[in-house]
């Protein structure tokens, strides 16, 4: 396991020691993440949202088919 004070982020291709970096910085670090795990769960949800969809669509054709 990586300790905390070894602990590094890469941003736009740089990498920063986080023990390096203002309490500031390390919030914006804490914020990306937290919008970057957002992001992912709003993909996901979509992905299943979208899944849903087709399904409905092709179980409304199969209706259409009886008529």
């Amino acid at each position: 396991m990586t300790d905390t004070k070894d602990a590094k982020i890469t941003i736009d291709e740089q990498e920063y020691a986080v023990a390096d970096l203002t309490e500031a910085a390390r919030a914006n670090i804490a914020n990306i993440q937290f919008v970057d795990a957002q992001i992912q769960q709003l993909n996901n949800e979509w992905a299943v949202c979208d899944t849903a969809r087709m399904a409905y669509e092709a179980a409304f054709k199969r209706e259409l088919a009886k008529a």
